[in-house]
Formats: structure tokens, sequence, C-alpha cells
């Protein structure tokens, strides 16, 4: 897919169908993921895989926004390592941008994905990082829910000349 198509149709993804997602589909969204820019090239992530039935529906049971892992076929948690990063707290921007690399990857592959935060709610942090055993320096950062798509989504125009400012505010 051409990549200013890729981003411009690329639409959040909550319903899935029973097909699961590969394991060459997963490695594809975590090339993705780890080809993403980071601050100092630090790359201070770590990706959880998960498509365990029981433990994809506990983590919708913890995160508000996340009923649609109760039928998702995987996620990827995204995390940050504070121990790796070259500049302070520069981890969080670094998440996102491999987190959206993965969105669009997996809109490529013809996957549905959406985006949900974790961090910096310190509730959802603390409950996803015990669920899933992950030590005190690793941030759960955000969860990437992925499936073959169920439902279809027109892409919106977004683009707003009124938020461009030149120069000055």
């Amino acid at each position: 897919m051409e990549t200013m198509k890729a981003i411009l149709s690329r639409r959040s993804i909550r319903r899935y169908t029973d097909k699961p997602v590969s394991g060459d589909q997963i490695e594809e969204l975590l090339k993705a993921a780890m080809n993403a820019p980071s601050a100092g090239n630090e790359q201070p992530w770590h990706f959880i895989t998960v498509d365990r039935r029981p433990i994809l529906d506990k983590i919708a049971d913890i995160h508000p926004y996340a009923k649609m892992l109760k039928n998702a076929p995987a996620a990827i948690i995204v995390c940050g390592d504070e121990n790796m990063q070259k500049f302070k707290d520069f981890w969080v921007q670094d998440c996102s941008a491999a987190s959206e690399n993965m969105l669009l990857a997996a809109h490529a592959l013809g996957l549905g994905a959406v985006w949900l935060g974790v961090f910096p709610a310190e509730k959802m942090v603390r409950e996803i990082r015990e669920l899933l055993n992950i030590p005190p320096n690793i941030i759960p950062f955000s969860i990437i829910s992925v499936g073959h798509p169920a439902e279809e989504k027109e892409s919106k125009e977004r683009f707003d000349a009124s938020r461009i400012h030149s120069n000055t505010w």
C-alpha cells in the first residue's frame, strides 16, 4: 500500500473476525515498530505479544476502553524501558512512534488495529504491570489490539487549515 494512502485511510478497527493473526504478521508489525524513529536512536522499547484468550480477557477487564480485546485474536503491549533512555522521558515519544508504525503496518497488511493508551494512567499501568509480570523499570505504554477486520470504516478528511500557523502563532 502506498504510504500516503495508508496514512489517510487508516482507521481504528475494533471488531474482528475469528481468524487468527499469524506469527509472520505479528513479526511484521514488530519490525515496523522497531523501525520507528527514537531520540538518540536509543530504541527504549519492549513488546509483549498476547494471544491467549484469558490474558486478553483480563486486559479488557482492566482497561475501560479495551472491550474489543474480548474478541480480538491478538494484542501487542508497547512498553518503555526507563533504563534505556538517553534523554529523560523521551521514551514516551519513541513508544508513540512505534505504536503508530504498528497501526500503519497493520492497515497495510489488511489487518485492523486500534491504539489503547495505558500510560500515564497510574492504575492501568500498575494493573497491566502486575498481570504481565512487567519489571519496575518497564512501563506499559500502549496496547495495540489487532485482528482481521469485521468492520469497514471510510476514511475521513481531517486536514484543517485553521490549525496551521506560519512562523508565529
